[in-house]
């Protein structure tokens, strides 16, 4: 990766927001990189950390190298630029690995919505989350903000953080739901989940996954229906299997994701 450090640890990736002198803000170049990663991740990776160097995850998109030049855009230029930070979100959710966000320090704008758009989300006591979108002039509108946010912690809530732009600590973001934890140091906690999750059914975490997403507009009817076509097929599979005999034989089971 370019704009990001990349490193595999057994079968858990982590990527690393790397301009720790500006608190890891994103370019338009780094914007796509991730976009195109989370399009095609690694399959040998079962699991994803994502977090940022020098004790920050992400201050959102760079003032100088982003805001700065959009202001000078054509009305076509604009859509092209808030269309792809959309794709990188929809690259996220569409990705099968399970995504953990290890947050420590500022994370901000862009940044709030890459922890938002993990699956889970760890906190160190330093960080501090704040959709800043407001502060620039711009709705809380940003990357899904306004239908993801809402399911996370409320829409009043929500709607607080949206219109102000002020900061959610870790605390708060625990008491909200946004954070699932909030550890010291946060990365080796992220990276123990992380590590459960990739040793576990794979293909069924990727199922659980699909599923979390494609049920938000459906009936409770027909959400019943589609989880049964889903975990009848995850029967038909090796690892469903595997837990079988495991169980009977009181050992544990080994899962391959197959």
């Amino acid at each position: 990766m370019k704009h990001f450090l990349w490193r595999t640890d057994g079968k858990v990736g982590v990527i690393t927001l790397n301009r720790p002198e500006r608190k890891n803000p994103l370019t338009f170049e780094s914007y796509a990189e991730l976009r195109d990663f989370f399009r095609n991740p690694p399959k040998e990776v079962k699991t994803i950390v994502l977090t940022g160097a020098g004790g920050n995850f992400c201050s959102g998109g760079d003032v100088h190298e982003i805001i700065g030049p959009l202001t000078k855009r054509t009305p076509a230029q604009l859509l092209e630029f808030t269309q792809m930070t959309g794709d990188l979100v929809k690259a996220m959710r569409a990705c099968p690995q399970p995504i953990i966000a290890a947050v420590e320090g500022v994370c901000a704008g862009a940044g709030a919505i890459l922890a938002m758009a993990a699956d889970l989300r760890y906190a160190a006591p330093s960080a501090k989350v704040a959709f800043l979108f407001v502060r620039v002039g711009l709705a809380g509108c940003d990357m899904g903000a306004c239908a993801m946010l809402p399911r996370i912690v409320g829409q009043g809530r929500a709607a607080e953080l949206l219109y102000t732009g002020r900061s959610m600590s870790a605390d708060e973001g625990l008491a909200w739901g946004f954070f699932n934890r909030v550890v010291d140091p946060v990365l080796s906690e992220a990276m123990q989940v992380a590590s459960d999750l990739a040793t576990g059914p794979t293909a069924a975490h990727a199922v659980t996954k699909k599923m979390l997403q494609a049920e938000w507009n459906v009936s409770v009817e027909q959400a019943i229906d589609m989880e049964a076509v889903a975990q009848a097929k995850l029967m038909e599979g090796k690892d469903f299997l595997r837990a079988y005999e495991a169980f009977a034989a009181k050992r544990k089971p080994e899962f391959k994701g197959d």
